[in-house]
C-alpha cells in the first residue's frame, strides 16, 4: 500500500468513533440521578468544560496561544445577558445563538489583527485585549452594571415549559444537551481536512505555507469558531446564574481555563472533559474544607501534575493503555 493510501486509510480511523467516547456523556447522564443534590455545581462544571473546548480548539489543534480568551466568555455573558435585562427578550435558545453570534463576530474582527502577531507578542496582545474590555464593561456600567454587576436577567422557561428549577436539574440537562452539541460540531471540524490542515499549521506552519495552505485565513476561522463556542459558555452562564460580573471577563478566569485544559491534555478532545472536572471537584472540596489556603493545595495539585504526569490526564491514560497492550 502507498503512502499516500496509508494516509487516508490513517485519516479514516481517526474519525471513527470508539466506545469509550461514549463514557463521558454517560458519565454526565449518571450524575443527574446519583448526585441530585449537585447539579446546579454540575452545570457550572458543563459550562467549564465546554469552555475549555473552545480553548482547546484554538490552542491544542491550532497552537494559538493565548491569555485572554474570557474575553470572548465575557462577551458572550453579556451579550445574553443584556439582551434579556435592556432589550426584554429573555428567550433562552435564541439568547444563546445571539451570545455565540456575538462572540463569534467580536472573534473574527480581533482575528483579523491578533493573528498577524506570533510567539510572546499575540500573548501580550491577547491579555491585554481581555483586560481593556473588562475595563471598558467596568466604565460603561449604563450597560453592564460596572463593578456591582448586570442585574435584570430573567430567562423564559426552556421550550416554554423548563424553568431554572431551585435543585437546578432542567438547567443541567439544558447544558448537558448544550455541551454535546457543540461537541459534534468540534468533532467534525477536527477530523476534516480543516482540522487536519491546522494540525499541519501547528506543527509546522512554513512547510504549510510552502504547500499553498492559506494559513492565515485559516487561523481565523478556527479562531472565530473558538471565540463563538466560548460565548454560548459565556451566555450558558449568564442564563444560568441570571447575572453576570466583571469577573467573566478577568484574567484570573483565562488563566483557569488554560490550567484546566493543561491538566486533562491539550489538543486531544477529551482533555477539557477531564481536566476541568477533576480541577472543579478539587476546587470545591478544598474550598470546603479550608476556606483561607484552598488555593494553595490546588497549587500544589497543579505542581505535582505537571511534573508526573505529562500530557496531562490524556496523556497518562495513553501511557498505561500502551503498557497493559505491550503486555504478553
Amino acid at each position: 500500500m502507498s503512502d499516500t493510501a496509508n494516509a487516508i486509510a490513517a485519516l479514516g480511523r481517526r474519525g471513527r468513533l470508539h466506545w469509550a467516547e461514549a463514557l463521558p456523556w454517560i458519565a454526565g447522564l449518571a450524575v443527574f440521578f446519583v448526585f441530585p443534590g449537585y447539579l446546579a455545581f454540575g452545570t457550572q462544571v458543563l459550562i467549564s468544560i465546554l469552555f475549555a473546548l473552545s480553548l482547546d480548539l484554538i490552542l491544542g489543534y491550532a497552537g494559538i496561544v493565548t491569555l485572554g480568551h474570557a474575553a470572548y466568555f465575557g462577551f458572550g455573558a453579556y451579550a445574553a445577558g443584556m439582551l434579556s435585562a435592556h432589550l426584554g427578550w429573555n428567550e433562552p435558545l435564541t439568547g444563546l445563538v445571539f451570545a455565540g453570534a456575538i462572540a463569534g463576530g467580536f472573534g473574527f474582527f480581533t482575528g483579523l489583527i491578533l493573528l498577524r502577531y506570533h510567539g510572546l507578542a499575540l500573548i501580550m496582545l491577547t491579555l491585554a485585549q481581555a483586560i481593556m474590555l473588562q475595563e471598558f464593561a467596568n466604565v460603561a456600567e449604563g450597560w453592564t452594571g460596572g463593578f456591582d454587576g448586570l442585574m435584570g436577567i430573567a430567562i423564559s422557561p426552556i421550550f416554554g415549559v423548563f424553568d431554572n428549577d431551585l435543585w437546578g436539574r432542567h438547567y443541567y440537562l439544558y447544558a448537558l444537551a448544550v455541551l454535546s452539541l457543540c461537541f459534534v460540531a468540534v468533532r467534525l471540524l477536527i477530523n476534516s481536512p480543516l482540522g487536519a490542515s491546522l494540525v499541519g499549521v501547528r506543527e509546522n506552519a512554513q512547510r504549510m505555507h510552502a504547500v499553498g495552505t492559506p494559513v492565515y485565513w485559516r487561523l481565523v476561522a478556527v479562531y472565530t469558531f473558538g471565540a463563538a463556542l466560548a460565548g454560548i459558555a459565556g451566555g450558558l452562564f449568564a442564563q444560568s446564574n441570571s447575572f453576570v460580573t466583571l469577573d467573566v471577563l478577568s484574567f484570573a478566569r483565562s488563566g483557569t481555563v488554560l490550567i484546566m485544559l493543561v491538566l486533562g491534555g491539550t489538543g486531544r478532545l477529551y482533555g477539557a472533559f477531564i481536566g476541568t472536572t477533576v480541577y472543579m471537584i478539587i476546587e470545591d472540596r478544598l474550598a470546603k474544607a479550608n476556606p483561607e489556603l484552598w488555593e494553595l493545595g490546588v497549587g500544589i495539585g497543579l505542581v505535582l501534575a505537571v511534573m508526573f504526569f505529562r500530557g496531562g490526564f490524556m496523556g497518562l491514560i495513553d501511557r498505561l493503555t500502551a503498557r497493559i497492550g505491550a503486555r504478553p
